[in-house]
């Protein structure tokens, strides 16, 4: 009889003969250990999984100012008053995306208008971002409050003296200084007539011509949500960039994405852009887009927090 002896498993029979069996006990122990399926499990904290492989590169902030910055003079439109706001949802936005935030898991928020719905903290790890991480460290201390509501906050617009230090200050400012570090912009002194002010022109063209790309991309090709899941490394990447859009539009940054394109594409882009508007600013994403888009189990609640968002961007020139 053969002394090679095989694992033994549930379900599997005894050897009829006692000594043999008896005497291979040591060897296949010593076989099953060094077995893969023998390897012992460890639980973890999905909380601390290395993010860097899925975190983009750019934050939504980052890729709406970048499309706002004029390319050689470094400095935002002067006569542009949307793009701060829009700035705070991409914040809310962000932060729901790294599942960070959440809506409050309550059946009776559907009796409320999307905007109004609470969202609570569901993971205080920080993230790296300092915008990101002050908004979080605000949020998890603070009362429950509605999108809408933290939205107004950190834009400061609010009566309310006790919440004025809810207001994130010098927003722009900071996301060009950390695009800067990131190798994006650099920072040139330019001389304004009484005053000198730094600038940030673009240092790295290729983070802005991506950025270009997937916005055309997206409004005037045919495009489905799968195609583009599959070709990134980061989760919800469809989603990202229909969110992008939709903050860029409302804060009037997004023609200077589409300046090379034929008349009539233009048209056709900024007709995408309001489907897109009217798709995903509702709960649940309405649309063909909308419909198929892939939810991984247990993020129903973050993306509801974009639908949200995006629903007060639509409202904006009510708003302002």
């Amino acid at each position: 009889m053969s002394t090679i002896t095989r694992r033994r498993v549930a379900g599997a029979s005894t050897h009829d003969d006692g000594a043999t069996e008896s005497s291979s006990h040591g060897a296949s122990r010593s076989q099953d250990s060094l077995s893969p399926s023998s390897e012992k499990k460890i639980a973890y904290d999905p909380r601390d999984v290395d993010e860097s492989k899925s975190t983009p590169k750019l934050t939504l902030m980052e890729e709406v100012l970048l499309l706002g910055l004029k390319d050689r003079q470094g400095y935002l439109s002067f006569w542009n008053d949307s793009i701060s706001y829009a700035l705070r949802g991409c914040i809310v936005m962000e932060l729901a995306f790294r599942g960070r935030i959440a809506m409050v898991k309550d059946a009776n928020r559907r009796k409320y208008p999307l905007s109004d719905r609470y969202i609570e903290v569901i993971n205080d790890k920080l993230t790296g971002e300092v915008l990101l991480d002050e908004a979080l460290k605000m949020m998890k201390v603070s009362e429950k409050m509605s999108v809408a509501s933290w939205i107004d906050l950190m834009s400061g617009e609010t009566w309310n003296v006790m919440k004025i230090g809810y207001q994130l200050k010098q927003v722009r400012e900071r996301l060009a200084k950390g695009l800067v570090d990131k190798g994006v912009l650099r920072t040139e002194k330019r001389n304004f007539l009484l005053f000198d002010m730094a600038t940030h022109p673009i240092a790295d063209t290729a983070a802005k011509e991506e950025i270009i790309k997937r916005v055309c991309t997206m409004l005037v090709t045919r495009v489905t949500s799968s195609s583009i899941d599959s070709q990134s490394d980061v989760p919800n990447a469809y989603l990202r960039t229909v969110s992008m859009i939709c903050a860029a539009y409302a804060a009037n940054v997004l023609e200077n994405a589409l300046l090379y394109l034929q008349p009539d594409l233009r048209e056709q882009a900024f007709n995408k852009v309001d489907e897109l508007m009217n798709d995903f600013s509702a709960w649940p994403f309405a649309g063909t887009a909308g419909a198929k888009i892939e939810m991984a189990p247990g993020t129903e609640l973050s993306l509801e927090v974009i639908a949200a968002v995006l629903n007060v961007l639509t409202k904006m020139d009510a708003i302002l």
